[in-house]
């Protein structure tokens, strides 16, 4: 039978998805028109061929207009992820105490500066990765010449997130005269090794002058480093430049800084150097209204840090909810209590200016020496209505005793005063929850890379409801009273893979297990204690 030529097909469902050709702009683009090259409707301007197939779609027969989404992905790959300058949501808690230094930072070597040359649009992407960190010497020099480029490059400074400025703290003394200032120290040359003379820096900036120089050229700056350096009798950062000798007293108190209301996060490195009483921190306080999170480290420790920091530390403004100190950072167990520590016994406790802001805070990192004054004072000053920590990290340098002998003045994991006033501060941390309802993070560890046995050195971690580390009756009963969903996986009246031999020594087992020891029972650190062998 002949195909009839009069059959009509049935109208298509329309229930059925997609009845028509998609007629949606599929160029997303999170660059600004001008700098993208696309108008409005996705279009390239310098192109009006229409692509093959798909009526009304825009063309995407050049590399230029892919999606800037692929773009990012194909930088990232090259140049690493970039994280947003104000964003905490990918950092974990864990990672508290990762400095703004590890951040990400690129030299702008002619590789990566050549990139931006591929299209329009990658000059935009390129451009913010390079200049998103940048490192500048504090001299006039230097500021002068970034201010120059700067202003003949306007569209650079919204991309710069993160400044850092360091300060010199000596220079290379040229001639044949010594000048009363210098400094000589050994030096290695092609000849060998030579003393070479060096002086006070007489081009440095003042700190003033670094303030003006964020607010007039980087007003998206998010995070600013000041690092003082470090060196033998290193000079102060100078605030103000002296205009005017003959000012009194009280009208050179009431000078300010510019305020940097961008600024959301501040480093301090080599703080001695840039605040050493209670006006300098409160002038920088005072011009970064807006900051939410410092983080201040110490290059040596010293008996002025201790004093000052415990001086000024109570000022601390309310709107700083992130905390990070350092104080001492060489992770080494000490057999006696250093002499420097003897003098801050006399004059300051730094525990009890810590737990003045501590209730005040979101997230806590500290580094050095602490008690269990710390959070003994803190619990009375909270109130559970109204505190917000979330999180706190210590690192122990060793335990601050106020009335300690000379030979249980030390730490580490043989010396059992230490591992007592240990106890003490990880019991008063936990009890301190019941006040500080919204901790969901604490942290209380003994670095010592000394150690014959790392392993063993002491921590407490409750995270995700879970303890490990350190343990006694004493602090499990304190967490089921103050947190009785938290539990202790795990417990070991033993150190796990460490045993005991026939004759009384400790030793490894020869295949230990691959897993880190996670349940330390206090009281068995009293057999290290009687200093047996350990092999």
């Amino acid at each position: 039978m002949a195909k009839s030529t009069s059959f009509v097909p049935p109208a298509r469902p329309s229930s059925t998805p997609f009845p028509h050709f998609e007629t949606r702009n599929p160029q997303i683009s999170c660059l600004e028109e001008q700098e993208s090259g696309l108008d409005v409707s996705g279009w390239d301007r310098a192109s009006t061929e229409p692509i093959d197939g798909a009526p009304g779609s825009p063309p995407a027969r050049h590399f230029e207009q892919l999606p800037t989404e692929v773009h990012e992905a194909i930088l990232d790959h090259i140049f690493g992820y970039c994280v947003s300058a104000t964003s905490r949501s990918t950092m974990r808690i864990s990672s508290l105490t990762r400095g703004w230094s590890t951040a990400l930072r690129h030299s702008r070597r002619r590789e990566l500066t050549a990139l931006a040359l591929v299209n329009r649009v990658w000059r935009v992407l390129v451009q913010q990765r390079l200049f998103r960190h940048i490192k500048l010497k504090a001299t006039l020099d230097s500021i002068n010449n970034a201010m120059e480029f700067l202003v003949q490059q306007q569209h650079l400074s919204a991309y710069i997130k993160h400044i850092e400025i360091w300060f010199p703290v000596f220079q290379p003394t040229y001639g044949p005269l010594a000048l009363t200032n210098t400094l000589t120290l050994p030096t290695v040359t092609t000849d060998g090794l030579t003393n070479a003379t060096y002086t006070l820096p007489g081009n440095n900036c003042t700190l003033e002058q670094v303030f003006q120089f964020v607010a007039a050229a980087l007003p998206e700056t998010k995070v600013l480093t000041l690092e003082g350096g470090e060196r033998r009798k290193a000079p102060r950062v100078v605030h103000f430049n002296m205009r005017n000798p003959g000012l009194a007293a009280e009208e050179e108190e009431d000078k300010q800084f510019l305020h940097l209301t961008s600024v959301r996060t501040l480093v301090t490195k080599g703080q001695w150097n840039l605040m050493r009483d209670r006006d300098d921190f409160r002038v920088i306080m005072k011009a970064l209204p807006n900051l939410e999170e410092w983080q201040g480290s110490y290059s040596k420790p010293k008996s002025k840090s201790y004093i000052t920091a415990s001086d000024f530390l109570p000022l601390l403004p309310n709107h700083v909810t992130n905390l990070s100190l350092c104080m001492e950072s060489d992770y080494r167990r000490e057999g006696v209590m250093p002499a420097f520590y003897y003098k801050v016994a006399q004059k300051a406790h730094l525990c009890s200016s810590l737990a003045f802001v501590l209730p005040s805070l979101e997230h806590f990192a500290y580094t050095g020496r602490i008690c269990h004054h710390a959070f003994d004072v803190a619990s009375r000053l909270a109130d559970p209505l109204t505190t917000k920590l979330k999180s706190v990290d210590i690192t122990v340098k060793n335990c601050c005793r106020r009335a300690f002998s000379f030979h249980d003045s030390g730490s580490g994991i043989q010396d059992m005063a230490f591992i007592e006033a240990f106890e003490k501060l990880v019991l008063s941390a936990v009890r301190s929850m019941e006040k500080f309802k919204r901790l969901e993070y604490l942290r209380v560890r003994f670095v010592d890379l000394d150690s014959v046995l790392p392993p063993l050195n002491p921590f407490f971690l409750m995270q995700n409801g879970k303890c490990t580390g350190v343990w006694s009756e004493q602090i499990i009963a304190e967490m089921n009273r103050v947190r009785p969903e938290t539990s202790f996986p795990g417990l070991s009246d033993t150190f796990g893979n460490i045993v005991y031999s026939k004759d009384g020594r400790m030793i490894i087992a020869p295949e230990p297990s691959r897993s880190r020891i996670t349940s330390l029972k206090l009281s068995n650190y009293r057999s290290l204690a009687t200093r047996i062998t350990i092999q």
